[in-house]
């Protein structure tokens, strides 16, 4: 395995980084960083704001039909990334499903790097790793076309798609046109992770956000990583499901803010006590 490449994409509304706090937000499988689009537009006046797309999503280039990738070679990348902009800046993280995955695997590898760390309807580990090798093994061979209607039922809580069309097609139409095996790979990777071992030495503020109608990564997936977190707090947002900074922009944009700045607080008291 090695590093694979992935595009940064910047979401702040400056155009040069460096003026605020560096927010690193990470996506869900078949998806792009459209999903942060509203809740990146809400943080952008505190934050400076960069997304990443995963292999063949996006912008990012695909990966060869055989090629072996980790959510590790994952974190690798997105540090890599940060690099290419701002060399050797400390960042919070967010991400959501296998992108919140790839923030615990910075936190693992790269742990001096984060001010933060928040996993959005992510996990540990996630159920089902045989079916995720075949649904590899499927859209290899078939597209990701063949992914939509069932990725529009988890994604999505009841309603949001007739309530939120736009929302909706936005994530749907990049999951068809994301390549399938960059695809294919993201999902071989989800199949064999797990940090479930290690998840007590993430030490880095954390948040686990959970989706009131996630099937995929329930509370119970958020609370336990709150739990074995050194510093840890789980959170559900009702009325969302899988891609809940789509479904709930203000909501996460709201739980994330007060994250950030409780976590730089707690790591610089004399600046809390001076402002106060």
């Amino acid at each position: 395995m090695s590093v694979p490449t992935i595009k940064a994409v910047w979401l702040s509304p400056r155009e040069q980084p460096g003026e605020k706090e560096l927010v690193v937000l990470g996506p869900s499988l078949g998806t792009s960083t459209a999903m942060w689009d509203d809740a990146a537009r809400l943080l952008g006046d505190d934050y400076d704001i960069l997304g990443w797309d995963l292999p063949g999503h996006g912008a990012s280039p695909s990966l060869a039909p055989d090629a072996e990738l980790s959510v590790g070679d994952l974190a690798d990348a997105v540090v890599a990334a940060v690099d290419s902009i701002q060399p050797g800046a400390r960042f919070h993280y967010a991400g959501d499903s296998v992108g919140g995955a790839t923030g615990a695997e910075i936190a693992l590898r790269h742990p001096d790097r984060l001010l933060s760390l928040a996993m959005v309807c992510s996990s540990p580990r996630f159920n089902g790793a045989e079916a995720y090798a075949e649904r590899a093994d499927d859209v290899a061979q078939q597209g990701t076309a063949i992914r939509l209607e069932a990725s529009a039922q988890i994604w999505f809580a009841p309603g949001f798609l007739g309530e939120h069309p736009a929302e909706s097609s936005r994530l749907l139409d990049a999951l068809r046109d994301a390549d399938r095996f960059g695809y294919a790979a993201v999902c071989r990777a989800i199949a064999a992770y797990d940090v479930r071992d290690r998840f007590p030495e993430i030490a880095a503020p954390f948040l686990a956000i959970a989706g009131e109608h996630d099937s995929v990564c329930p509370l119970s997936e958020a609370q336990w990583m709150a739990e074995h977190a050194q510093n840890g707090t789980a959170v559900e947002v009702p009325g969302v499901a899988h891609i809940a900074p789509t479904e709930d922009p203000a909501a996460v944009a709201d739980l994330l803010h007060y994250h950030f700045r409780a976590a730089v607080s707690a790591a610089n008291p004399s600046s809390k006590e001076s402002n106060s």
